[in-house]
């Protein structure tokens, strides 16, 4: 090979390696902005979570909305910049449809998580139908000797078969959504170590 020809390969050759660094760092970025998109939907989550276990305990159904609202718009705000890393992976630039892919499937999880979360709430706040207590404001006083409860057939109805059966019906559906939350957080968790072996094998090249 004549030296022009040698230097023309190396210096081509020498590109390729910057172009495939250039490409590895920007793949290295991008996954590790999504490590940090999740550690804040963890966050989020902790934060719901005390938030639900304090109302729960103390009331205040205002202050647990205005939770709920902030937490709504922190999950929006991290699904915006994860479907943007997305949109990047898929540039010609990095080039890794099969990440972009990842994150896709975190996202659909991620989604699944929260309705499942929201879900267990709203059992929880209305509690199993047996221990729910009874709103009387509907019924007539006419005076300390002569009270009309309208809800004297209700219990009577409620109670025994009915009764149980609503609670069965009402630990099953919290079960399932306790277990599709669980499930949920297995797949999010391995797809996560994907993410980690793969920032892992491109700083080793």
């Amino acid at each position: 090979m004549e030296p022009c020809e040698r230097d023309l390969v190396e210096r081509i050759e020498s590109m390729e390696v910057g172009e495939r660094s250039s490409r590895s760092a920007k793949t290295i970025d991008l996954l590790r902005r999504f490590l940090s998109v999740q550690q804040r939907r963890a966050e989020a989550y902790a934060k719901l979570r005390r938030g639900f276990t304090d109302y729960m305990s103390n009331g205040g159904e205002l202050v647990y909305q205005q939770l709920c609202n902030e937490i709504t718009m922190e999950f929006n705000e991290c699904s915006k910049q994860v479907l943007e890393m997305e949109s990047l992976l898929m540039m010609s630039d990095v080039c890794r449809e099969d990440l972009a892919s990842l994150l896709k499937a975190v996202q659909a999880q991620e989604k699944q998580k929260l309705h499942l979360t929201a879900r267990i709430q709203i059992l929880k706040k209305a509690g199993r139908p047996s221990e729910r207590l009874l709103n009387h404001s509907s019924c007539q006083f006419k005076s300390p000797t002569q009270y009309a409860c309208g809800h004297v057939h209700e219990i009577a109805k409620a109670a025994g078969t009915e009764d149980a059966e609503a609670d069965v019906e009402y630990d099953s559906a919290l079960k399932e959504a306790i277990r599709g939350v669980q499930d949920t957080v297995t797949s999010i968790n391995d797809h996560l170590e994907e993410v980690h072996y793969e920032i892992e094998a491109l700083e080793s090249e």
